[in-house]
């Protein structure tokens, strides 16, 4: 609200105040004595509303005053606005026009300090060509000037050595004949050397091959060093969880009611050789075939081993002429490659240490046993389950676990809960094919002759 306005209604308030104030005097009680007259004499006043519309015409006249001063002010401060934007257009385009130019400027000048710099290195290149061409013209002189000093030398010496001459000719015989003397014993010397390089080439091929032969013993030693000394039991249980290769077996045939009948088993076991067959062991009870009589006739066998993400098929399984029970797997050496890993050697000594280390190929269990000789089953160790070790998990001895002697080397496996049957090589009592029709084969009759010979064997291998 403007200031003047403000001023003029607080005035009219006031006067309003005061006109409000003498009516209630006369408004006292009659029987109140009148107060002395006095007569004052004053302007008549003036109406209080037509004093506020002279001050609102003359405040809505002073904003009317601004309102129009300020619109001047506005109009004023437009103009001013608008020729200092042309002013600053006009400005803009005079530095772009002048950056233009400095443009083009520094571009004549890039391009002519570019084609300074290939002159300079241009002159640059012929006066190092001409530093060359000097040094070598130069060096030229002066073998020249050395070459010309050499000549006047020998010129002055070839003057000299006419006077010299004969003196020379008796001094070169007395020489030649000196050489002929030194030159005979120079022959008889490389004679000598000769017969002493003789010598040493013999004592030379002497000490190589005393060398082979240490290098052999060593190697021997180095052998039967690591064939004495005994592994520690989580070292073999490492090595087989390492080089261990999944078995999966899978037997079909058609039943009485012709219908597709198959049995699929999978166990771990590990790749062993005897020197020339390398093959894959485990116990008939993780395989889909039983030896029983009468026996299954299977259509249809199928398998594979598998290590990592490499998994090659299974062509044939036999069974071990010592003990059916045990079946072998053989492997190829290209698929034995293939599935890498360890290729663990048949213990050549199965009686060296007392005691062995037995893992549970499918249970993963692992510990320390003690086996015993016994007579009676030559081809067999006796497990001491009263000096029982277990090393990891829930150590429960049976038939099928692997058995490896302390120097890391595969003992054997389990035929029972009992007895291990020592392995000694490649020997099998019956053999089947894999992806091959069976049906006349007679897998039955095969299953049923080898159950004889296991019932054949002693109660306490059965």
């Amino acid at each position: 609200m403007n200031r003047s306005i403000l001023i003029v209604i607080c005035d009219f308030l006031l006067l309003s105040l005061l006109t409000f104030s003498t009516d209630i005097n006369h408004m006292a009680d009659e029987n109140t004595r009148p107060p002395t007259t006095v007569v004052v004499a004053t302007n008549t006043p003036v109406s209080a509303g037509n004093d506020l519309a002279a001050v609102m015409k003359l405040a809505l006249e002073q904003e009317r005053q601004n309102t129009r001063r300020l619109q001047e002010q506005l109009a004023a401060a437009r103009q001013s606005a608008a020729r200092q934007q042309t002013q600053w257009q006009e400005q803009l385009a005079a530095r772009q026009e002048a950056n233009a130019r400095l443009q083009q400027q520094l571009a004549a000048a890039q391009t002519n300090l570019e084609d300074l710099q290939r002159r300079l290195q241009d002159t640059f290149a012929r006066a190092q060509q001409a530093q060359q061409q000097l040094q070598h013209q130069a060096a030229e002189a002066q073998h020249q000037a050395e070459l010309a000093a050499t000549l006047r030398r020998q010129l002055d010496e070839l003057a000299r050595s006419n006077q010299l001459a004969q003196a020379e000719k008796q001094q070169l015989l007395g020489q030649l004949q000196l050489a002929e003397t030194r030159e005979r014993a120079a022959s008889e010397k490389a004679a000598l050397l000769q017969q002493e390089a003789a010598a040493a080439r013999a004592e030379n091929a002497r000490l190589a091959e005393s060398f082979q032969t240490l290098a052999t013993n060593a190697t021997q030693l180095a052998q039967t060093l690591r064939a004495n000394t005994p592994l520690a039991p989580n070292a073999i249980f490492n090595g087989f969880v390492s080089n261990r290769v999944a078995v999966s077996i899978l037997a079909a045939r058609t039943s009485f009611f012709a219908q597709d009948t198959t049995r699929n088993k999978n166990t771990e076991t590990v790749l062993a050789t005897d020197g020339t067959n390398i093959f894959a062991v485990c116990h008939v009870q993780d395989t889909p075939l039983t030896l029983w009589d009468p026996g299954t006739d299977w259509d249809r066998l199928s398998g594979t081993l598998t290590r990592g993400a490499v998994q090659v098929p299974i062509h044939s399984l036999a069974f071990d002429a010592q003990d059916p029970r045990v079946v072998l797997l053989p492997v190829s050496p290209d698929a034995a490659r293939q599935l890498g890993g360890k290729i663990y050697r048949l213990s050549s000594d199965p009686y060296k240490f007392q005691d062995a280390v037995l893992v549970g190929a499918n249970e993963g269990y692992y510990g320390e046993c003690n086996f015993q000789i016994d007579e009676r089953t030559p081809s067999y160790v006796k497990l001491d389950r009263s000096l029982l070790r277990g090393l990891f998990g829930k150590f429960n001895p049976s038939r099928g676990d692997l058995v490896f002697s302390r120097t890391g080397e595969l003992l054997g496996i389990m035929v029972n809960d009992t007895y291990c049957l020592t392995l000694r090589g490649f020997a099998a009592a019956a053999t089947l094919a894999f992806d091959q029709d069976l049906r006349s084969r007679h897998t039955g009759e095969t299953l049923a002759q080898l159950y004889d010979t296991v019932f054949q064997l002693p109660p306490r291998l059965q």
